[in-house]
């Protein structure tokens, strides 16, 4: 429904040119001499500029043009001053509108290569998990904000490991192409760790020090603001546990076959990746149990804050509960999740997110 409506907004707005010069031609006919709809026509190239291509833009001015010169010679007064005034105006603004026509495309076709740039980089360092690893079947899905907006910080990554499935997903301050980059570094000090480390602790600890060289090597904000919300999972192999270590990250939650949630509170809450300055004490796994049938559901706060029109947040444990069909395909599960999220913030999410669902066949 909401994009139907769009849909008749645009073709609306487009044609508001022919609009322009319909009401001025009904205008200036209807009437008397002294009146003159010249503003209607003036208005049509410019409303076309930045809608229409550069051509259109012409078309728009030229018959704009032609329309009121018709006119003009249609009802009387063509060598009258004031009338050879209102055709110069409307050609001198349909050659503006032409003008404005090619900056606005050279603008948004250099948007459009910036924005393509920025998205090949994310891309590149958050591809997508195979379906299943480890005997776990895994899905992911990025979210942003809106159409358009700076890429953010949110992360995931999956890794196999002599130890067990690991799993991370995170949520860099800031936005922009600096946040893309500390994204880079926290995944790949995460692939490394999970292959190297053998317990979920020091694998935390690597990203730790990992962030720690990368901020002395930033400047401004990012030298000493540069930190990460993050919560780690662990998934050994033959065995129906989750070990979880979380750091400053909202909860995981378990999604059972029976339609029922759990959230993973973590007992002893921890600051995020990025901020040992600030204090520092050994990070503990904790466990619990991953039954045959149930998602592991990790997600970063632009789901847990999206807000309604009342500024109500979006409980994704009471979203979910009783959704035991839901459940049984991560993929699918990550779908309807992103679209319930979508409607309860009318469209308009305040934040990016990410989102990674892991099943236990």
């Amino acid at each position: 429904m909401e994009e139907r409506r769009i849909s008749y907004a645009r073709r609306f707005v487009r044609l508001l040119p022919a609009l322009s010069i319909g009401a001025g031609s009904v205008y200036d006919y209807s009437t008397p001499t002294d009146f003159t709809g010249a503003p209607f026509f003036t208005a049509a190239p410019l409303v076309a500029a930045p809608l229409y291509s550069q051509r259109g833009t012409a078309v728009t001015g030229l018959v704009a043009f032609a329309v009121l010169l018709g006119l003009r010679i249609l009802l009387g007064g063509l060598p009258r001053a004031e009338v050879i005034t209102e055709l110069v105006t409307v050609l001198v603004v349909s050659v503006l509108a032409v003008l404005i026509n090619i900056l606005v495309r050279r603008s948004n076709e250099r948007l459009a290569s910036a924005r393509e740039i920025a998205e090949a980089a994310q891309r590149a360092v958050l591809p997508e998990p195979a379906e299943r690893i480890g005997g776990f079947q895994i899905a992911a899905r990025y979210e942003a904000a809106q159409e358009g907006a700076s890429i953010g910080g949110d992360l995931y990554a999956v890794q196999d490991s002599p130890h067990g499935v690991r799993v991370v997903v995170g949520d860099v301050r800031g936005k922009g192409m600096g946040a893309v980059g500390f994204v880079a570094v926290v995944i790949g000090a995460f692939r490394e760790a999970a292959e190297q480390e053998a317990t979920l602790e020091a694998v935390a600890q690597r990203l730790e020090r990992a962030l720690a060289r990368e901020r002395t090597r930033r400047e401004g904000v990012e030298s000493y603001e540069g930190f990460t919300t993050a919560a780690l999972a662990e998934l050994p192999h033959g065995s129906g546990i989750v070990r979880l270590v979380n750091r400053g990250h909202p909860p995981p939650l378990l999604l059972y076959a029976d339609g029922s949630v759990r959230s993973l509170l973590a007992t002893e809450p921890a600051l995020p990746l990025g901020m040992a300055e600030l204090g520092a004490w050994p990070d503990r796994a904790e466990e619990a149990d991953f039954v045959s049938g149930s998602t592991l559901l990790l997600y970063t706060d632009g789901l847990s804050e999206a807000r309604d029109e009342k500024g109500r947040f979006y409980d994704p444990a009471e979203g979910l509960a009783g959704r035991a069909n839901a459940q049984r395909e991560p993929a699918a599960l990550l779908g309807v999740l992103a679209a319930e999220v979508r409607r309860h913030s009318g469209g308009g999410m305040a934040d990016d997110m990410a989102l990674i669902a892991v099943r236990r066949p």
